[in-house]
């Protein structure tokens, strides 16, 4: 590579295409990653690498092809954070629901939430009379559901404060966290997972590269919408919802002042999943906008009209 002349490269983007592209830019090469499921329609015939290198070809230089950032090692270093803490997360939900069903099948049965899960939690951890009842299997059983989650608990905790301590390094990630439902779990995985906001044309194509725009069926004048793609990044999109569905409950009960009359309306909404997604949607967009133009949130007009 370092003695040929510099070109352009195009790469699907699959396990370690970040690193390869990375090694490519320092022979100054230009390297452009495409999502697999871009390329694939350009595969002739059956898959061989011939004819997959023939299709990246093609792909590459299409003027409607929507390429992926590349990762710098401290973003895809962060993106890794993320993605183990989700696992660990699910491994502490699977621990703690297996806790409740055992002991509900022998009639222990506590409220659902987290003061519940930590009952259950404290009669298996202090041995009580109750849990001394149960058949030794069992009680063996609950004891390393009960480590498990005390391990999982751990490492999220430990985690959290990684994230956190890495948003107050970031001026990008510290001016994400003043939008309302966005957290330092959100705005490190954004500023981690949007290195180049460049790469997009506006906050609408980053909106539909998460899966947060409506899926579309289409013919000459008769337009079908439906649910949204839940194409791209699944984490990311699943934080901006969670963000928007804590911060319209926050809404509904008044703890959120200020807030403009489209999310009032989202707020009062029926359907409270279509709300939340339509508010993760409209969140990516002025996330993009932030990183984009160096800008700071600015509240809307009711917000700033409270304050005043």
């Amino acid at each position: 590579m370092p003695g040929l002349p510099r070109s352009l490269i195009g790469l699907e983007a699959c396990g370690s295409a970040h690193y390869w592209a990375r090694v490519a830019r320092r022979y100054g090469h230009e390297v452009r990653l495409m999502p697999p499921a871009y390329v694939k329609a350009y595969v002739k015939h059956n898959k061989t690498d011939p004819l997959d290198a023939e299709a990246i070809c093609e792909a590459v230089g299409r003027p409607t092809m929507r390429f992926v950032p590349i990762k710098e090692e401290a973003d895809q270093a962060m993106v890794a954070l993320h993605r183990i803490r989700a696992s660990f997360v699910e491994r502490r939900t699977a621990a703690g629901n297996q806790l409740r069903g055992e002991l509900s099948e022998f009639g222990i049965v506590a409220p659902v939430g987290k003061r519940g899960l930590s009952d259950l939690l404290s009669l298996v951890e202090t041995g009580a009379e109750g849990f001394l009842r149960l058949p030794a299997a069992l009680r063996l059983v609950l004891a390393e559901l009960a480590r498990q989650w005390r391990a999982c608990d751990e490492v999220v905790r430990g985690m959290d404060r990684a994230i956190a301590a890495s948003v107050k390094r970031s001026p990008r990630a510290m001016r994400l966290t003043f939008m309302p439902g966005i957290g330092p779990v959100g705005a490190s995985a954004i500023d981690a997972m949007l290195p180049n906001p460049g790469v997009f044309k506006s906050g609408r194509p980053f909106a539909a590269f998460l899966g947060l725009t409506p899926r579309e069926d289409s013919s000459g004048k008769t337009v079908r919408r439906g649910g949204i793609t839940k194409k791209g990044d699944t984490y990311l999109r699943r934080i901006l919802v969670q963000g928007a569905t804590s911060y319209l409950a926050k809404v509904r009960c008044g703890q959120a002042k200020g807030a403009s009359a489209w999310v009032l309306r989202m707020a009062a909404h029926p359907k409270r999943k279509l709300a939340a997604v339509a508010l993760a949607n409209k969140m990516a967009r002025i996330a993009w906008a932030m990183l984009a133009k160096d800008e700071d949130y600015r509240a809307p007009a009711a917000a700033l009209a409270a304050a005043a």
